[in-house]
């Protein structure tokens, strides 16, 4: 009775690390523990966007400008809620109080809290560019972060929280959007549909404008010849 079941225990012992060892190479074979996507993707899925594609769009200072305080204020409460604070005096979480964050620098201050070596090494300040670059993906802006959370996918949401972080103890003056290119400004001119601009110079004869077109034509008459012959010269 014994031998069969050292036998059988020895057979699943086996299964067991030959499974492990299955696992272990299928998954560096498909970059399963890796973070990020392969750099070739095995065959074209539809609908999945490109790494590169689909970033067109507003500027981070345009969805500054149009953005909503509020709904940046219910964003942060469902998203960052659970691991920080907001009110001035905010006590500690699993993440600092995050009053007073936007202009300050980056991994440093916040009474004392131990940031990871990722962010308190990272240099440079809260700027809003950088603060959107952190709320899209922690882990590419600041890799080796303790911070687990994925990121904000939509521009819009992560430009209402960071207006809601700058009213909770102020930050830098908000950028300015680009004013759209004047009528009859270069990149009007080079937009699709424009059409050519004025041509510097004298004015043109029309009937030399027209190659000789305008001028009198002769006309045949039944008898082959001309009804008003051209003059001599």
């Amino acid at each position: 009775m014994d031998d069969r079941f050292n036998t059988a225990a020895g057979w699943v012992l086996f299964a067991g690390v030959v499974g492990l060892g299955l696992s272990a190479v299928s998954s560096g074979y498909f970059s399963a523990d890796r973070p990020h996507r392969p750099e070739e993707m095995g065959y074209p899925i539809e609908g999945v966007v490109e790494e590169g594609e689909g970033e067109s769009g507003p500027s981070l200072a345009e969805l500054l400008a149009t953005g909503d305080v509020a709904a940046g204020e219910k964003a942060a409460a469902a998203r960052c809620g659970t691991c920080h604070s907001f009110d001035q005096g905010g006590g500690v979480k699993q993440g600092p109080n995050l009053w007073g964050t936007m202009g300050e620098q980056i991994g440093k201050g916040k009474a004392g809290y131990a940031f990871s070596s990722a962010l308190s090494g990272h240099g440079g300040s809260w700027t809003y560019e950088n603060m959107d670059a952190w709320l899209k993906s922690p882990k590419a802006f600041a890799p080796g972060t303790k911070m687990s959370f994925a990121g904000l996918s939509n521009g819009q949401d992560r430009a209402n929280i960071i207006l809601y972080l700058r009213q909770q103890g102020g930050g830098p003056a908000l950028p300015t959007p680009e004013a759209p290119a004047a009528p009859g400004s270069d990149a009007a001119e080079g937009a699709p549909g424009a059409g050519p601009g004025a041509v510097e110079g004298a004015p043109v004869d029309p009937v030399e404008a027209a190659g000789g077109a305008g001028t009198s034509q002769p006309v045949p008459t039944a008898q082959g010849a001309s009804a008003n012959p051209p003059p001599q010269s």
